[in-house]
């Protein structure tokens, strides 16, 4: 089967919307996401995301069921008297932590042990595994018991640091290096491919990440969004 993760489109944070040019950018997402034969689309509860869907449901003529769990991931770490992300942390900080490196380990450290971030990530994991599990493929260990192997191809609209959370629990690797080390701009498109090389054992590999072929094919420029300065001295998001 093909898991396809949709990241929404440029945001409008404050209304929980898009701006025009993620408008744009859904509509085109649309176009490339009309052309598969999609078993079922699922869909965070979150306006940006489901803006996104829109344009691409109203087209196939289709409808979404809404997974709490795909919401943005709500792990957040205390920070200077105020609560922020857990994903959005230093490099000279985190990279200097073995421990973040691991699946197993990293929310063993002093700044994830005291926040949601640890029971957060298994609301996220038990509902991946539900939805997986309804598709014939269950959780066992570090593979997937293929119980009802097949082709289907299921679309998930969401976001980046949710994304990456379910990327980690599919591979078994920690989410830290995927948040800080890998980013999915508005509108890319990631595909994850079962492989049953040995029969009744399935595993998932990355075909594509943050794939943004629509876009270029339409001559519509990437959004910054989900980035940083690619300098010190730009005029850009530090």
């Amino acid at each position: 089967m093909k898991i396809i993760i949709c990241r929404h489109g440029d945001p409008d944070y404050e209304n929980d919307s898009l701006t025009e040019k993620g408008r744009r950018e859904a509509k085109l997402l649309a176009e490339r996401i009309s052309k598969l034969d999609v078993k079922s689309f699922y869909i965070s509860p979150l306006g940006r995301a489901k803006a996104t869907a829109e344009p691409a449901l109203r087209k196939m003529n289709r409808t979404a069921e809404e997974l709490s769990w795909l919401h943005e991931f709500k792990g957040v770490i205390m920070e200077k008297g105020r609560l922020v992300s857990c994903w959005d942390r230093k490099p000279s900080y985190w990279t200097a932590v073995d421990s973040y490196y691991s699946y197993e380990k990293w929310t063993d450290t002093p700044l994830m042990k005291f926040s949601n971030s640890g029971s957060e990530f298994k609301k996220v994991a038990k509902g991946l595994d539900a939805l997986l599990a309804k598709h014939g493929y269950v959780h066992n260990g570090r593979y997937f018991d293929a119980v009802h192997p097949n082709h289907d191809t299921i679309v998930l609209f969401c976001h980046f640091a949710v994304e990456a959370v379910i990327i980690s629990h599919i591979t078994g690797i920690s989410p830290m290096p995927l948040w800080h080390n890998f980013v999915a701009l508005p509108t890319s498109v990631t595909t994850l491919v079962s492989e049953e090389r040995e029969k009744g054992i399935a595993s998932f590999r990355c075909m594509e990440f943050g794939s943004l072929s629509h876009l270029y094919a339409a001559g519509e420029e990437p959004a910054f969004a989900a980035r940083f300065c690619e300098c010190y001295e730009d005029d850009t998001r530090h």
